[in-house]
């Protein structure tokens, strides 16, 4: 059996996610208490009982998808599990699978994570900015209605999610022209996400830069298992390349299709979903039905795995 491995992104997480494998597997808690010393503050009490509200402020989001998703990779690891041959995250998950292919260490990880959090949400200020999913279009549809919506205002295609599901990220403003249009244009629901950031587009540059300050005080690895970027749907060996791929991330489109497609060469028998929630796994089956999928983040998971 071979695997390759996908780690979710920011809208995966939830208050109580990881709760019942956490009183199962003694490294998830061991995860989590580490990136508590780090942060300063008990991520896991704030995962567990939340309130919501805080949990999605984005600077406690992303640390916290990123180490509940190493912790599941670590029990996987733990259980002496076959490692995946290939590995690609969503946006955040694409630093989750860095971390697990050891191109990132895991305390660098968890700080630059929060850091990262605080950039995009200090580079727009709160309702300037949003992004809106567009389903039942094709990509160059959703591209030619960003174009004629932005006005002069910043708007494109933010991520290329699966066959017909694209978002679109900019200013407030030109993202709701774009919804009217794209109705007009035959999408069968322009739906406005409840996030407060408008990541991977222009917008996110001045957080870019910031991120670049940082990356560059992090050492970075070759990773000793592939991983598919999200830029462009290849993986990278070099340090300097993986940089700047997580620079260019943030306000470049997440070609996920791709990096699907990508993975797909490498012709693992499954794909597994490690850390909370399913989105990957759904968008994953809208792009290719024949790719079996499925989730790691309780203990039947990985009952049924061994």
């Amino acid at each position: 059996m071979s695997y390759s491995f996908v780690f979710p992104g920011q809208g995966s997480q939830s208050v109580g996610m990881l709760a019942e494998i956490y009183d199962q597997e003694p490294l998830i808690a061991a995860t989590f208490n580490e990136a508590s010393s780090l942060l300063g503050y008990d991520l896991w009490q704030l995962v567990k009982n939340g309130p919501a509200e805080e949990l999605n402020h984005t600077e406690v989001t992303q640390p916290a998808i990123l180490v509940a998703s190493v912790a599941c990779y670590r029990v996987w690891v733990n259980k002496g599990l076959e490692a995946p041959i290939v590995m690609s995250g969503h946006s955040l998950g694409e630093y989750s699978a860095l971390v697990c292919a050891n191109a990132l260490s895991f305390t660098d990880s968890v700080t630059l994570v929060r850091d990262r959090g605080r950039y995009m949400q200090a580079a727009v200020a709160t309702g300037e900015g949003a992004m809106a999913a567009i389903l039942g279009l094709d990509d160059d549809v959703v591209i030619d209605v960003c174009n004629a919506a932005a006005e002069g205002e910043v708007l494109s295609a933010a991520n290329f999610n699966s066959l017909g599901q694209v978002v679109i990220a900019g200013t407030t403003s030109a993202v709701n022209r774009a919804a009217v249009m794209a109705k007009d244009r035959g999408a069968k629901r322009a739906v406005i996400l409840p996030v407060s950031v408008p990541s991977h587009c222009s917008l996110m540059k001045p957080a870019a830069k910031q991120l670049a300050e940082s990356l560059a005080e992090i050492a970075i690895s070759a990773p000793t298992i592939p991983v598919i970027h999200n830029v462009d749907g290849q993986a990278h060996n070099e340090p300097d390349a993986i940089r700047q791929a997580l620079i260019d991330q943030l306000y470049e489109s997440v070609r996920w299709v791709d990096c699907i497609g990508q993975i797909k060469t490498y012709a693992a028998n499954e794909i597994i979903e490690c850390g909370p929630g399913k989105v990957l796994s759904g968008l994953i089956k809208r792009i290719d039905r024949s790719l079996a999928t499925r989730n790691l983040n309780t203990t039947a998971d990985f009952v049924a795995t061994a």
